[in-house]
């Protein structure tokens, strides 16, 4: 009888450096192909109709589902790094935080963000836990739909420990809310009249990515997109307070047990360290340190990183655990989602529509 030869180490890492190159390679073509349907699909139109993070996260899906259903998917996944490609491109998304222009609109823009912040947090915790999410779940939605969408949920993600697929569906959910609010709430700014101040505003504090803020913002007008555009980095400016935050209450309340102490140490663990690379870039933009070009070279780079990480993201995307998580989750999303425009719109109309000086 033929005896099965085992396969020495050396062929081992071979095959897995192959499969490694080539799961790599896949998600480079597809990221590329997301570049340049997002090209495509704008020129009849003459502006971005639909943004990266939904070209590549669809192509990710129907090749998760092609490479699934062919059998090949644990083959190739070694390269689907969704959460390095992430971090990496927020920590470049930094750079884009420049702390003089949040200060150029003054206290208003700050005083929104932590009014926004709290009462969209704590309205979609209230809410998750009437529902019965899962308290991970809870955390990285609450963060996700209050601050400014995936940046957040990655950072509340790493705070709780929360599951893959679980910051993929909330990734999902802020796609597919974040596209239609970026072309329908300029349209309803403009019904309701409303200045450009406060319609950036209300954009800004509403619209869960940075991308479709930008987006919306230049919809309505070019003072609308500047103020959208500031407003929303004074949110994402608080992304490092509410991952501490929460990796604090994870420690203290959540997962501690009676006769056990607190470590800081298991804080700092918690604590997603891109977070630093992130305020450390913010820094140095904010002083001066990198010319127009290297600024430029910056957002390219990081337009790349977040192309790869949505693709990875399509491409690691769990259907079966999403099947069991329900629809509460989207119901949850929904109604926080409606509750945000509305307290938005009042914060909005209050701080930049002239009823208080500040």
């Amino acid at each position: 009888m033929a005896q099965t030869v085992a396969a020495k180490p050396s062929e081992k890492v071979n095959r897995s450096v192959v499969a490694l190159v080539i799961s790599l390679a896949i998600v480079v073509a597809l990221a590329v192909l997301a570049n340049r349907l997002q090209v495509w699909g704008n020129i009849p139109f003459g502006q971005k109709v639909l943004e990266y993070p939904i070209w590549a996260a669809g192509l990710g899906l129907i090749f998760n589902l092609v490479l699934r259903g062919t059998g090949t998917w644990s083959k190739v996944c070694q390269g689907f790094r969704s959460e390095l490609f992430l971090k990496t491109g927020l920590v470049l998304m930094g750079a884009s935080v420049n702390f003089s222009e949040i200060v150029s609109i003054g206290a208003k823009g700050v005083i929104q963000a932590v009014i926004m912040i709290t009462s969209v947090f704590f309205f979609t915790w209230w809410l998750a836990h009437r529902f019965g999410l899962d308290e991970k779940l809870r955390a990285v939605m609450s963060t996700s739909v209050s601050i400014c969408g995936v940046s957040a949920a990655i950072a509340a993600a790493g705070a709780v420990v929360a599951k893959k697929e679980q910051l993929a569906y909330v990734t999902a959910l802020v796609i597919l809310f974040a596209l239609p609010l970026m072309v329908l709430q300029p349209m309803a700014a403009k019904l309701m009249n409303l200045s450009p101040e406060v319609a950036g505003a209300w954009i800004g504090g509403n619209i869960d990515t940075t991308a479709a803020v930008v987006g919306a913002g230049a919809i309505h007008s070019e003072a609308a997109m500047k103020v959208a555009s500031i407003v929303k980095l004074s949110q994402n400016a608080l992304i490092g307070v509410a991952a501490f935050l929460l990796a604090l209450y994870w420690v203290l309340k959540v997962e501690r047990k009676p006769e056990q102490k607190p470590s800081p140490i298991e804080i700092w663990n918690r604590f997603p360290k891109f977070v630093l690379g992130f305020a450390l870039a913010s820094i140095i933009v904010s002083v001066g340190l990198l010319t127009k070009d290297q600024a430029g070279l910056v957002t390219n780079l990081r337009n790349w990183f977040l192309t790869l990480a949505f693709v990875s993201i399509g491409l690691e995307f769990a259907f079966g655990e999403v099947r069991r998580m329900g629809g509460s989750p989207i119901a949850v999303y929904f109604i926080a989602t409606v509750f945000n425009t509305i307290v938005a719109l009042g914060v909005a109309w209050v701080l930049f529509g002239g009823l208080i000086k500040i």
